[in-house]
C-alpha cells in the first residue's frame, strides 16, 4: 500500500522556510478577510497529492472545496486548456459565438435530469450562478420572494450572501441584505430543529412550509422560488431524508414555485451521479453548478427548463462567464467522468470510506454521526453530552495536516472528506490510518 511522504522540514514545523516566506509575503498584502485554517502553501500538485515548497506531500481530500473533480493537472485537462490557450483566451460570451461555450452548453443541457428542454447560462463562478438565478428566478415567475434554509450555504455576493444562513461572520456588517427572502430550516434529522425523530415527524420540515411559512408569513403565489442545497455543504453535509425532495418539488410544483438545486458543490459525480438530485428522482426548474465543472478552471453555469429562461435579449449578461479557456477545460472534464467511471468511482470508494469511518467510530465516542453519498461525506463530532465538538474537529485538523492529510470543516463541528473523484483504496486506507492516529492522540 502507497505511504503518504512523512512531513520532514528543517527544525522539524511546518511551515518550512521556503512556505513561511510565502506565507508572510501574503499577510504583509492580502486581505484580512481571508481564511487560512493551517499554513498549507501548494507549490504543485498531481492526482490526489499536493506538494509544497519544501518538497514535503500532502494527501489531498479537499479537493479545493470539491473543485478539483479529475485530480490535480490531469494530463488531458492541462491539454485541452493549453490546445484552447493557443488559439485565443477571450470573446466577450455575452456578445459574440465561439464554439467552446455552444458544446459546453449542449453538453450541460443534455446532462441535466428530467425529459424538458433546457437552457444554460454560463458564469465565473458559482456565486455568480445563484445570483443570476435569482434574478431568473423573479424575471420569470413575477413573483419577488424567495426561501432559502438555516445552515445554507450560497456564495458571498450579495444576492447570494442574502441567501446564505451558514455563519455569522459570512453576514456581519454587510447588511440590508436583497429583501423577501425567508430562511426556513433544513432537514437535519440529526439535530432536528423541531426536536422530532424521522421515524414519526412525518416530514414536519414541509408541513412547516405549509403550515406556518404559508399560513403566517406569505401566501405561495408570492414566492419565486425555493433555493436549496440538494446535500447541504458548508452548513455540514446534511443529507435530507428520503421523501423530503419529492414533497418539496410536489409542493412548489402545485403552487407555481420554481425549484432551484445549488448543486455547487454536489454536482458534477460527486455523489455518484451527475447531480445529486438525481438520487432522489426530482426534476429541478433550475440548477447551478460551478466548483467541480473545470476541474479547477473558474466557471459555472446556470442550467434551466427553457420556459423558465425567457429573458429577453440583454437582460442578463457577463464579460468573462463562459471564458473559452475554463469551457474547454470543463468540456475535459466532462468528457473524462464518462470515459473514466468516475461516478462508479465515487460510488465505490465512497462505500469504502464509509465502512471505515463506521468502524473507526465504534472505537472513537467523539464520532457522533458519519453521513454522506458517494464522495461527499461528513463525520461530525460532539462531546459527551451530544453537543457539537468544534474543538476536537479543529484539533483534528490540526494534527491531519502535521501527518500530510488535507482536510477541511463544515457546519460546527464536522469534517468534509470530498477528495478528488481519481481517489483510490491506498489513499483511502491513509486517511482512515491518519483519522486514527488523530484521535487516539487526542483521546477522542
Amino acid at each position: 500500500m502507497a505511504e503518504v511522504a512523512k512531513v520532514e522540514v528543517q527544525g522539524g514545523r511546518i511551515p518550512g522556510p521556503k512556505a513561511k516566506a510565502i506565507i508572510d509575503l501574503d499577510n504583509e498584502y492580502t486581505s484580512t478577510s481571508y481564511m487560512r485554517d493551517y499554513p498549507l502553501v501548494v507549490d504543485h500538485a498531481e492526482g490526489c497529492y499536493i506538494w509544497d515548497p519544501d518538497g514535503n506531500r500532502f494527501l489531498d481530500f479537499n479537493a479545493g472545496i470539491a473543485v478539483i473533480t479529475t485530480g490535480h493537472c490531469h494530463p488531458k485537462v492541462v491539454e485541452a486548456i493549453k490546445n484552447q490557450a493557443e488559439k485565443f483566451h477571450h470573446y466577450c460570451s455575452t456578445d459574440f459565438y465561439y464554439e467552446p461555450m455552444a458544446l459546453l452548453a449542449e453538453k450541460l443541457a443534455k446532462s441535466a435530469p428530467g425529459d424538458s428542454k433546457k437552457r444554460v447560462f454560463l458564469t465565473n463562478s458559482g456565486a455568480e450562478a445563484i445570483d443570476g438565478s435569482i434574478k431568473l428566478s423573479r424575471y420569470s415567475t413575477k413573483r419577488s420572494k424567495i426561501i432559502s434554509f438555516l445552515g445554507a450555504f450560497h456564495g458571498r455576493t450579495y444576492g447570494a450572501m442574502s441567501l446564505t444562513n451558514s455563519k455569522p461572520v459570512q453576514k456581519k456588517g454587510f447588511g440590508p441584505f436583497v429583501p423577501d427572502i425567508l430562511s426556513i430550516p433544513y432537514p437535519y434529522c440529526y439535530r432536528c430543529s423541531y426536536k422530532l425523530r424521522p421515524e414519526d415527524c412525518d416530514l414536519y420540515c414541509i408541513r412547516y412550509l405549509e403550515e406556518v411559512v404559508f399560513d403566517r408569513m406569505c401566501y405561495p403565489d408570492e414566492v419565486a422560488a425555493v433555493f436549496i442545497e440538494p446535500i447541504m455543504g458548508e452548513g455540514g453535509y446534511v443529507i435530507p431524508p428520503d421523501g423530503f425532495h419529492q414533497r418539496l418539488r410536489k409542493l412548489t410544483a402545485d403552487n407555481g414555485i420554481l425549484f432551484v438545486a445549488d448543486e455547487v458543490q454536489s454536482g458534477m459525480g460527486r455523489t455518484g451521479k451527475m447531480w445529486a438530485i438525481e438520487h432522489w428522482g426530482v426534476e429541478p426548474d433550475v440548477i447551478c453548478c460551478a466548483k467541480g465543472l473545470a476541474s479547477g478552471m473558474p466557471i459555472g453555469a446556470i442550467i434551466s427548463k427553457a420556459d423558465v429562461m425567457t429573458w429577453a435579449r440583454g437582460s442578463h449578461g457577463t464579460t468573462f462567464g463562459g471564458n473559452p479557456v475554463a469551457c474547454a477545460a470543463a468540456l475535459a472534464t466532462l468528457d473524462l467522468i464518462r470515459e473514466e467511471r468516475l461516478m462508479e468511482r465515487a460510488t465505490a470508494m465512497g462505500a469504502r470510506l464509509m465502512d471505515g469511518l463506521k468502524a473507526l467510530q465504534k472505537k472513537h465516542p467523539s464520532i457522533g454521526d458519519i453521513r454522506g453519498i458517494g464522495l461527499m461525506v461528513g463525520v461530525e463530532f460532539v462531546k459527551p453530552d451530544g453537543r457539537p465538538a468544534a474543538d476536537i474537529r479543529n484539533e483534528v485538523l490540526g494534527r491531519a495536516f502535521s501527518k500530510g492529510v488535507i482536510l477541511l470543516g463544515c457546519g460546527a463541528s464536522v469534517i468534509r472528506l470530498a477528495p478528488p473523484l481519481v481517489v483510490g483504496e491506498p489513499e483511502i486506507e491513509m486517511l482512515l490510518r491518519v483519522l486514527d492516529e488523530c484521535l487516539d492522540e487526542i483521546g477522542g
